[in-house]
């Protein structure tokens, strides 16, 4: 997928109001209407928000994605014939900065429709034909309602995009014949998002109904009725980079060369149709994951579930995409029958093994011998895949004892979401024994849609980097000249991975810096990017890798860029970071030296220097430590008005482990502001801003 190319040059007036954190106004995007198009298509896009002011742009992930402003709040978006079909963030810029992303959809062969009301009871049902994607929004305490003509024997699916899209909705879907027989209802069927699979066994007029389930009013939805392909999944889930397989397509209307498989769901039966596929090779140099639409219905709320996998979506049959993870060992599949001890499935380590709970209460057992003993790789991927259940793993040896179990994992760190219901770690083995392995899921659910990927391997360490604009709120990341921001970066260490890590960012502008962050025997860090007085304003993609060792190997991976969804829970994956230097910061700080040595148990003397930027800031500057690591201690002070540096002492605990340490300062103060320049009475508001970072370098005490 490409990325926002170049930098983009918004130039503004001197006297636009400086603003910086989310105190001070924070652009939010919290709406789009409609949330897709199909390619070649073109409509006008309208939005909400907050502190769009001089909002004059949208960009988007890719370059066929076009918006031209027609007035406030509205765009013109055209989507090129070559859009590939898939999900794409777009941004809204402005006076105040950049805003945090909203999903756009881009559909191929739908016909796309407005909503047209009054539209809530059976006689105004809107009349739609298949294949069309309706643009629409929810009506408090009432429903929409849709007429489509369907003939006998014909099959559609009938999708919900709601909650896949970034919106609020909570759909339900009730599907009645002409005379208001109910035939089918769903809800929650891929996320939140409901779907229906319909059948019609007469010609005839059938009428849809959607509304939100405690019938709130508002929230945006494209409702998808279609005759053409729609994929359930794929298998296997896993393949080995390079390696061609046959894949088992399991899906609706996949064509005349598909026939039916021995799956249902519900009442009806799934297609299924075989296609040779090749692993990406690309994939495994930096750890990456690749989609074209974007992973959010792997759960009912927003989350960062594919922040550990390493993989890449396909779309066989131009239908909607499937994840799968690629390997770097060679991969299998599960054989029933495996119910029993008696009957576990033999494997070799390292094992990729793709299996499915074929029906309820179904257990897949695997026996494998070790080779060496000591710590050994276990994860059950089905949640990093948008499989349906909730795995657990427990091991055993020959004479029923167990070296261990494992379930849920994941970290949640501020407002990045990674845990999720995929058992994941390492269990100590012991040398030339036999194992029996057993895999279940945990509600005892089985069918279609409950499929994973077993991998067991001798620890093999590596890790998993993300990063997530600090700001619990949706915003966008935006900076100052001269000032700074900061971002959380997540670490999920794989197979006991304990060596340091060092975050860089990289396709860095003039004006725009951010030190190497270093994190060492921690989940988290803090990265901070700043810039200099006199930074071009500008908008643009950045890029952050992680670098770690592995013996006398170098591991680098791509930092995963993470995003808020609402302003209360949930994070998304995105394709891009994207900064905005906007006007003047209030005030600046930074730490000197920015590197200083000092030996476990004893005090690291650092001065914090302030520049005050805005001639109205005269105040005081508070001080605290930001997410600190636990052997680091510094208290809180205040620079007095006047003030404009202080030499302060961090503590390092006796017996923290020698390395670096990227350590960061926040900053506080009460800065008077108004929106409006001309304004004569100008309130304070809190203001933060991190300090430029301290490496500290900790070395052991000389040996007595």
């Amino acid at each position: 997928m490409k990325r926002v190319s170049n930098w983009l040059i918004f130039l503004f007036a001197l006297n636009f109001t400086p603003f910086l954190c989310a105190e001070l106004p924070s652009p939010q995007l919290h709406r789009i209407e409609p949330l897709g198009l199909n390619v070649g298509a073109s409509a006008e896009l309208s939005y909400l928000g907050a502190d769009n002011e001089g909002t004059e742009s949208l960009i988007f992930d890719h370059p066929g994605l076009k918006a031209e402003f027609v007035k406030e709040k509205t765009f013109k978006v055209t989507v090129a014939n070559d859009v590939p079909p898939g999900t794409y963030d777009v941004r809204a810029v402005g006076k105040f900065g950049i805003t945090n992303p909203r999903l756009f959809a881009v559909s191929r062969n739908l016909t796309d429709i407005s909503e047209v009301e009054p539209n809530n009871t059976f006689d105004k049902a809107q009349l739609i034909s298949v294949n069309s994607a309706v643009n629409g929004s929810s009506d408090g305490n009432n429903q929409d309602l849709f007429k489509v003509k369907l003939s006998a024997g014909q099959r559609v699916v009938i999708d919900c995009q709601s909650a896949r899209l970034d919106t609020e909705l909570d759909g339900t879907m009730v599907l009645f014949s002409a005379d208001g027989r109910q035939l089918a209802s769903n809800s929650d069927y891929i996320g939140r998002d409901p779907q229906i699979d319909f059948i019609a066994s007469v010609e005839g007029e059938y009428i849809v109904e959607l509304r939100d389930l405690t019938y709130r009013g508002g929230f945006p939805y494209r409702l998808i009725v279609t005759d053409k392909p729609i994929i359930e999944n794929i298998f296997p889930r896993a393949i080995q980079a390079g390696q061609t397989v046959e894949m088992t397509i399991f899906g609706r209307n996949l064509g005349s060369e598909s026939q039916p498989s021995a799956w249902k769901i519900g009442d009806n039966t799934l297609d299924m149709i075989r296609l040779a596929v090749t692993g990406s090779t690309n994939i495994l140099t930096t750890g990456a994951y690749r989609f074209r639409e974007h992973p959010t219905h792997h759960s009912v709320l927003p989350t960062a579930a594919t922040c550990t996998l390493v993989g890449e979506q396909l779309s066989p049959l131009d239908a909607n995409s499937q994840t799968i993870m690629i390997s770097e060992t060679p991969t299998s599949i599960e054989v029933e029958p495996n119910d029993t001890r008696e009957q576990a499935m033999p494997i070799t380590l390292p094992a990729i093994v793709s299996g499915r709970f074929d029906r309820e209460r179904d257990l897949d057992w695997f026996t494998f011998e070790t080779e060496e003993g000591g710590p050994h790789g276990f994860d059950v991927y089905c949640e990093r895949i948008a499989g349906r259940a909730d795995p657990y793993l427990t091991v055993i040896d020959e004479k029923g004892n167990s070296p261990g179990s494992l379930d849920d994992f994941g970290h949640r760190v501020a407002s990045f979401d990674g845990h999720l219901r995929d058992p994941s770690g390492m269990l100590t083995l012991a040398p030339k024994t036999k194992y029996r392995l057993m895999v279940k899921d945990s509600y005892q659910r089985g069918g279609a849609r409950y499929q994973y990927v077993l991998s067991v391997r001798k620890a093999t360490p590596d890790f998993f980097a993300s990063s997530i604009h600090f700001d619990n709120n949706m915003t966008g990341i935006n900076i100052r000249q001269g000032g700074a921001t900061y971002l959380d970066v997540i670490i999920h260490q794989k197979d006991g991975f304990n060596s340091p890590i060092t975050i860089t960012a990289e396709n860095l502008p003039p004006g725009l810096h951010a030190a190497p962050l270093t994190i060492t025997n921690d989940i988290r860090g803090t990265l901070v990017l700043w810039t200099d007085d006199n930074a071009e304003l500008q908008t643009g993609n950045i890029q952050l890798f992680a670098t770690g060792k592995r013996g006398d190997d170098t591991l680098r991976r791509e930092v995963r860029n993470h995003t808020r969804v609402t302003n209360q829970v949930g994070c998304r994956p995105t394709r891009d970071l994207i900064v905005a230097i906007r006007d003047k910061a209030p005030y600046f700080l930074a730490l000197a030296p920015e590197k200083v040595t000092v030996e476990s148990g004893q005090k690291a003397e650092i001065k914090i220097q302030l520049n005050r930027l805005w001639p109205e800031f005269t105040g005081a500057v508070n001080y605290q430590p930001l997410n600190f690591p636990g052997p680091f201690q510094l208290g809180n002070g205040t620079l007095q008005p006047g003030q404009t540096d202080a030499v302060v002492s961090i503590n390092v605990q006796q017996g923290t482990r020698a390395g670096d340490y990227t350590l960061a300062i926040l900053g506080q103060a009460q800065i008077p502001f108004h929106k409006d320049p001309k304004a004569t009475d100008k309130p304070n508001t809190l203001v933060s801003i991190p300090a430029r970072p301290v490496t500290l370098t900790v070395i052991d005490p000389p040996k007595k």
